[in-house]
């Protein structure tokens, strides 16, 4: 299976199945001397673990990272730093009802088209556990981007139709579903009980706000930031859209209001006075806050029958058991900032050799 590899710089390859021993992650491209341990990179883990809340699925995993290789006494080496979070908590009998019949908003049907085969229990390498893989990484990189006096964090924005609207950084965590605003928060946390009455599921937006990108990271064509984001983004299973800035509002605006006009700040730097772009310009930062927002669908598994088909081609109805998230977004907040981060950090290898100044800088005697 080809795709389990991103970037060109800072390389990640993830590995792994739902139901199988574990899910891992190989970076190649780390350079040496950062600060890593276990400790560090847990954390991150810890907001995207189930069965924390009662908006994620019941299922009980530690998911303890353990690094096999590329820190020595707790920094890297340079070489590959190899990451592994074994499963614990498999209940496959929970699938075996449903390993010849397509689940509706699943990878089940276009799966078994593609491969002739599939593994049923929980959805193996499609399913949402593969982005442990991804998280592990992206603490490497926002540790890295912090080196860097660079941020990245992300929150719900929207959760079924219901938006935050006083952001508040410091009320992300005390949110059982990572809203910045409490007060939709809880409306949200209500809706959310309603529709778990209901055996039904919800959708949402997740926002990602990056602080302190230099000017001129990205590429100015096929590897352009805003691009590279989207596809980055795009590969969390369950997201379906990604806009940059206004995104889709763009659409409906004008170019008078729509442009970002430039000004001189008191020390002589060239800044905007808004940020319509979301802090990139022509596939490259520009200096602003990069505003970065998710799409993320309902979760498809729910407690309903569901008309669908099985693999002789024959009509029939389902009903999912098991343990599922009535709603993925809360879970997601860590993966897009993880995915945000991978992609930053790539870049900004990328864009070390851009300038041959820079490069007379840095080798030249």
């Amino acid at each position: 299976m080809a795709g389990s590899v991103f970037g060109k710089q800072f390389v990640v390859s993830t590995w792994g199945e739902s139901h199988g021993k574990g899910v891992g992650v190989t970076i190649d491209g780390c350079p040496a001397g950062l600060p890593l341990t276990e400790d560090v990179i847990q954390p991150y883990l810890n907001r995207r673990k189930p069965g924390q809340t009662r908006y994620s699925t019941p299922r009980k995993e530690e998911d303890l990272v353990e690094i096999l290789s590329g820190v020595f006494e707790g920094k890297t080496t340079g070489t590959p730093v190899s990451m592994v979070v074994y499963n614990t908590s498999q209940r496959s009998k929970d699938y075996s009802e449903i390993m010849n019949v397509y689940r509706p908003g699943h990878a089940d049907y276009t799966f078994d088209e593609k491969y002739g085969f599939r593994d049923y229990r929980g959805g193996g390498r499609s399913s949402g556990r593969e982005t442990i893989s991804r998280v592990a990484a992206g603490a490497v990189a926002v540790e890295l981007l912090k080196q860097l006096g660079i941020s990245v964090q992300a929150y719900a924005k929207k959760i079924g139709g219901i938006e935050a609207v006083k952001i508040r950084p410091e009320d992300i965590m005390k949110s059982p579903l990572y809203m910045p605003d409490l007060e939709a928060s809880e409306r949200a946390e209500i809706m959310l009980e309603e529709k778990m009455k209901q055996h039904d599921s919800v959708g949402g937006v997740i926002e990602c706000v990056v602080k302190g990108m230099p000017v001129g990271v990205g590429e100015p064509v096929f590897d352009k930031l805003d691009a590279s984001l989207a596809k980055a983004v795009m590969s969390i299973g369950a997201v379906k859209g990604v806009e940059i800035g206004d995104g889709f509002c763009a659409a409906d605006s004008f170019g008078a209001e729509n442009n970002d006009a430039f000004r001189m700040d008191e020390n002589g730097n060239v800044i905007k006075e808004t940020n319509h772009a979301g802090g990139v310009l022509g596939g490259l930062s520009d200096g602003t806050d990069i505003i970065l927002r998710a799409a993320v669908k309902p979760t498809p598994s729910i407690a309903r029958v569901q008309h669908t088909v099985n693999r002789d081609g024959e009509e029939t109805d389902i009903t999912i058991h098991g343990r599922h998230d009535p709603i993925i977004v809360p879970r997601a907040v860590v993966v897009v900032e993880a995915m945000t981060a991978i992609t930053l950090v790539d870049l900004l290898f990328a864009s070390m050799t851009a300038r041959l100044d820079r490069l007379i800088d840095f080798f030249g005697r």
